[in-house]
């Protein structure tokens, strides 16, 4: 103890040397060549758990680990041999030992003080446990990322990854530390790397790594593959790192990729459509053309057999045998249902060719104008039409008067034993109306509920209930024409009730 006194006496300044170790505030405590220790502060009091009289001229190895002891008089030695100010312990992970036998981490940095007599070595001693948590956290936090992740200094070294980019990349974690990141980028790009992590190096902020350009990495196989990788800058005691996350973006280039040959194929698809579309509308149009001039031009010579077989009803019935009457008959029933088919099918090729913009119409104002054509129908067969509050649309109001016509009308003509009774009600419907109507007549069998709409499909024979079959094929192309469906639900014996939809008006406006 006297010695150490002695040796502490010889420093120049003493009072001043005392007071500011005193003073600092970090724990600073002060040895000989030999390991003794000849000063401490109360901070090193503090962190080691020490009186300061237990610490004066005792061997600085006791604050050192047991494990480590053997080490340390080499490395003071070392010391002496070039006394400059360095930490201590470069590149190593230091720890010291409180009296109560606990360990702890800990940054050194060793100052020589040189006297008259000797060198003696300060070191200031700052307990880095909450750093280490820190970075325990955060390298916890990198392992377990589920996205690739890797961490380089200002050199390029890469000095973290986690698991996942051991997967990405096919590498150990042990060929990667320490190695330039520039391993990770194909040949054809490692020239310009470097120049570009010195340009995030001077700029540092979080960002996407080429922006605008289709980056690619390279894994340990050889194999490329397209990347995202979003960079971070991360400060440190130690410098700026930069952290990288790197997604392997494959499956979406290949999903993109699909994407354009479909966009590509969709164009193609649309445009053989778009002229499909063309050529079907002029179709349409030729045959509604040839179907009102044909239907025009056949009631010429139908309008001169008509004349004729009525002469012959007039003049010779009675004066030939009754064969001739018979023919007579069936030539005269023969022209007048001819003469219906052709009105029926110009109706059908009208609902286009003859078709007017569509304005708001009053749907109870078509049904009257509907029922007043049915007036005489419907008092032939003593039935009932009962219609609810209907709503106002916007359509061609005569291809809607066409249209109540034909479904009120066939409700009357296909009657049961009991008088017809016809209800036409609506509903509002998701973005329209649901226009039905349901009579008590002789039904539809399921089977034939597509059947019905087709034009001249006829369920029942001439003679039982007449018409051409037109009726609900026009009835289906004017609901068509208004953006709408139409369908029928029926049993056979049990009624019918024909629904169809309209677009509301509001909508449309």
């Amino acid at each position: 103890m006297a010695d150490s006194e002695a040796a502490l006496d010889a420093v120049t300044s003493p009072d001043v040397l005392r007071a500011v170790i005193e003073l600092a505030p970090t724990a600073m405590l002060m040895s000989d060549r030999h390991g003794r220790i000849v000063l401490v502060n109360a901070e090193t009091e503090k962190l080691f758990g020490y009186a300061r009289d237990e610490l004066i001229g005792a061997s600085v190895d006791r604050l050192v680990p047991e494990r480590l002891r053997s080490l340390h008089p080499a490395h003071r030695t070392g010391f002496f041999v070039d006394p400059t100010s360095r930490p201590m312990g470069a590149g190593r992970d230091l720890y010291a030992l409180r009296r109560d036998g606990s360990e702890f981490p800990v940054e050194i940095g060793l100052n020589p003080i040189r006297t008259e007599e000797d060198v003696f070595v300060l070191a200031s001693i700052v307990d880095i446990s909450e750093r280490k948590r820190m970075e325990a956290r955060f390298r916890a936090t990198i392992e377990s990322a589920p996205v690739a992740m890797v961490m380089i200094d200002r050199r390029g070294h890469i000095v973290l990854v986690n698991a996942e980019l051991e997967k990405l990349f096919g590498y150990a974690r042990n060929e990667m530390l320490g190695s330039p990141v520039e391993v990770l980028v194909p040949n054809r790009s490692r020239h310009a790397h470097p120049n570009l992590r010195e340009g995030f190096f001077a700029a540092p902020e979080a960002r996407r790594m080429g922006a605008g350009r289709e980056l690619m990495a390279l894994r340990k196989d050889g194999s490329e593959f397209p990347v995202e990788i979003g960079l971070n800058p991360v400060v440190t005691d130690e410098g700026l790192f930069v952290l990288g996350g790197v997604v392997d973006i494959t499956e979406r280039k290949r999903l993109e990729e699909s994407q354009r040959r479909l966009n590509e194929e969709l164009q193609s698809r649309l445009g053989e459509l778009a002229h499909s579309n063309s050529a079907l509308e002029r179709s349409n149009v030729e045959l509604q053309q040839f179907a009102y001039v044909a239907s025009h031009d056949l009631q010429t010579p139908l309008r001169g057999i008509a004349g004729f077989a009525q002469f012959l009803e007039r003049d010779y019935r009675g004066r030939l045998d009754d064969t001739a009457d018979h023919y007579i008959d069936r030539i005269v029933a023969s022209v007048k249902r001819m003469q219906t088919l052709i009105g029926d099918v110009l109706d059908y090729s009208r609902v286009d060719s003859r078709a007017r913009p569509f304005e708001p119409t009053d749907l109870n104002e078509i049904c009257r104008d509907a029922l007043a054509i049915l007036d005489s129908s419907l008092a032939d067969s003593g039935g009932e039409v009962i219609v609810e509050e209907l709503p106002i649309v916007r359509g061609d109001r005569a291809q809607l008067t066409q249209l109540f016509q034909n479904l009120i009308g066939n409700a009357i003509k296909y009657h049961g034993k009991a008088p017809p009774k016809v209800e036409v009600t609506s509903e509002a419907n998701d973005g329209g109306w649901v226009i039905s109507v349901r009579d008590n007549g002789i039904g539809i069998a399921p089977k034939h509920h597509e059947r019905v709409f087709e034009i001249f499909r006829r369920l029942h024979p001439q003679d039982a209930y007449p018409g051409t079959g037109i009726g609900l094929a026009v009835c289906r192309r004017i609901v068509h024409r208004h953006g709408g469906t139409i369908w029928v639900e029926s049993e056979a014996g049990a009624g019918s009730v024909f629904s169809f939809t309209l677009p509301d008006k509001a909508r449309q406006d």
